[in-house]
């Protein structure tokens, strides 16, 4: 089994929205197999607290006017550390930096298959890391 088109279309957006808003290290993996509550989850992370509301109010907003979703659950936005936005057949992760590398969610589904993103968000990250890389030089 593997992530329903419904789940693609919600990584997607969840993707770019996040990306617009300047998210690090944006993945995204099938956990279809693995788990019967979701189907993938998306994963992202910002250096501030303040950023990571950001990039949460912009994927809530783009996945309620682009495809009519709404979140099911959503937990830890009162401290801003980690954000959990469930809806039901994706799950997106919106990490502190600090707290992405604590729980490193990538280590525990390096077995999943990676959900390509768009192109536009591959896109940014790459430039991003050209534009860090070449500042802390």
């Amino acid at each position: 089994m593997t992530a329903s088109e419904r789940a693609a279309q919600l990584v997607r957006i969840a993707a770019e929205a996040a990306g617009d808003k300047l998210a690090d290290d944006i993945l995204a993996y099938d956990v279809s197999e693995q788990l019967v509550i979701t189907d993938a989850f998306v994963l992202c992370s910002a250096p501030n607290d303040r950023q990571v509301r950001s990039i949460v109010d912009e994927v809530e907003k783009r996945l309620r006017e682009e495809a009519d979703a709404k979140p099911v659950r959503r937990e830890g936005e009162r401290e801003g550390r980690w954000v959990l936005l469930d809806y039901a057949d994706v799950i997106v992760h919106v990490q502190h930096e600090e707290e992405r590398v604590f729980y490193s969610l990538e280590r525990l589904w390096k077995d999943c298959p990676v959900i390509d993103l768009p192109e536009s968000v591959t896109a940014h990250m790459e430039h991003r890391a050209r534009t860090v890389g070449s500042a802390s030089e």
